[in-house]
C-alpha cells in the first residue's frame, strides 16, 4: 500500500528585517526618491534607464555614472488590472500594475496605477506619481501613479430671468390666448412662426401677424429615454412640426401616442391646458397629440 507523503515544514525568518547594500546606483536612485525626485543612469550608447542599472543589459557595459532626472510624469506602456488586491499590495483598492515610460526615459518602470475606473485605463494614459507624505528612501515613496487631470466637475448654479420684448411678446400674448402667431415676408413669401418683426433671410420688415392653425406635421422627431419634466411619460418625443401654412418648423413634445408610433408626415395638433391656467408661456401647450388623419408625405 501507498504510504503518506513525509511532509516537513520549514519557516525562513528574519525578525530584526533582513539588512542588504544598495550599491552606489540604487543607492542613489532611492536617495533621490527620499527627495522626490525620480532619475536614471545613461549609458554609453546615451540611453536612460530607469530604474537604473549598473551595466547596460543591451551590451553588457558598465553605466556611464551620469544621472539623469526623468518625469515626473510618464505614460503607460502597458498594464494588467489588479480587481481584488492581496496583502502586502501598494492600495487596497482596485488598481493596475502598469509600465510606465516616464519622460526622458528609455525603459519603463513597473508601479502601481490608481484610475478612478478600469475602463480609464489604456496604453497612451499620461500618469503622475503621488508621493507619500514623509518619504524614506523607498520605491514605495511613490504610492501610486493617478491620471494626468484632464478635467474637473464644478458646481455650476446660475439664475436669470428673459424678458420677451418686440416680437416674441407678441407671440407669447397669442399663446396666452390659445393661438399661434406667425409672421409672412412680403419679399420672400415665407411665414415664419413664432412671429419676428423682420426676415432672418432677407432682413425685410414683417409688420403684420398672421394667426396660424394649431395643427401640423410632424417633419423629424427624437425618442429619449432620459426623464424630463416637461415629458408625458419616458420614453417620450421631441419633434419639429410644420404647423399648417408656415414655412418653418417648431420644436415641441409629443404625446398621447406610444414613441414607437410617431413617425415622419404625422399630423398632429396642439393640446392645451385649459383656459384658466394660460400664462403667456410655451408650458400652455401640454404637447401635441396625431389627429388620425392620413400622414403628409415630405418632399
Amino acid at each position: 500500500m501507498p504510504s503518506d507523503p513525509l511532509v516537513a515544514q520549514h519557516v525562513l525568518e528574519f525578525p530584526g528585517g533582513y539588512t542588504r547594500t544598495t550599491g552606489p546606483v540604487i543607492g542613489r536612485f532611492l536617495s533621490e526618491l527620499r527627495g522626490r525626485r525620480i532619475v536614471g543612469a545613461r549609458t554609453a550608447e546615451g540611453r536612460v534607464l530607469v530604474p537604473p542599472l549598473e551595466y547596460d543589459p543591451a551590451t553588457g557595459e558598465p553605466v556611464t555614472g551620469e544621472y539623469v532626472e526623468v518625469g515626473p510624469a510618464g505614460t503607460v506602456t502597458a498594464w494588467a488590472w489588479v480587481h481584488e488586491p492581496l496583502d502586502g499590495h501598494p492600495l487596497d483598492r482596485p488598481f493596475a500594475w502598469a509600465l510606465i515610460k516616464l519622460d526622458g526615459a528609455d525603459t519603463a518602470l513597473v508601479h502601481a496605477v490608481c484610475p478612478e475606473h478600469p475602463k480609464a485605463m489604456e496604453a497612451g494614459m499620461r500618469v503622475w506619481p503621488i508621493w507619500r507624505d514623509q518619504p524614506t528612501g523607498h520605491i514605495t515613496d511613490i504610492s501610486y501613479f493617478a491620471p494626468e487631470v484632464t478635467k474637473i466637475v464644478s458646481n455650476v448654479r446660475s439664475e436669470y430671468r428673459l424678458q420677451a420684448g418686440g416680437a416674441l411678446r407678441v407671440f407669447f400674448e397669442g399663446i396666452q390666448r390659445g393661438v399661434f402667431l406667425g409672421g409672412r415676408c412680403d419679399q420672400c413669401d415665407k411665414v415664419y412662426v413664432p412671429y419676428r418683426a423682420a426676415c432672418p433671410e432677407c432682413g425685410g420688415v414683417i409688420p403684420e401677424t398672421r394667426e396660424l392653425p394649431d395643427t401640423g406635421t410632424i417633419t423629424t422627431f427624437a425618442i429619449n429615454n432620459l426623464p424630463d419634466p416637461r415629458a408625458p411619460q419616458v420614453p417620450f418625443v421631441s419633434a419639429y412640426i410644420l404647423l399648417d401654412h408656415a414655412d418653418i418648423p417648431m420644436i415641441a413634445l409629443i404625446g398621447d401616442v406610444p414613441a414607437h408610433e410617431v413617425r415622419q408626415g404625422m399630423r398632429v395638433k396642439a393640446v392645451w391646458v385649459p383656459e384658466s391656467e394660460r400664462t403667456a408661456s410655451m408650458a400652455n401647450i401640454r404637447w401635441f397629440a396625431p389627429t388620425g388623419e392620413p400622414d403628409v408625405e415630405l418632399s
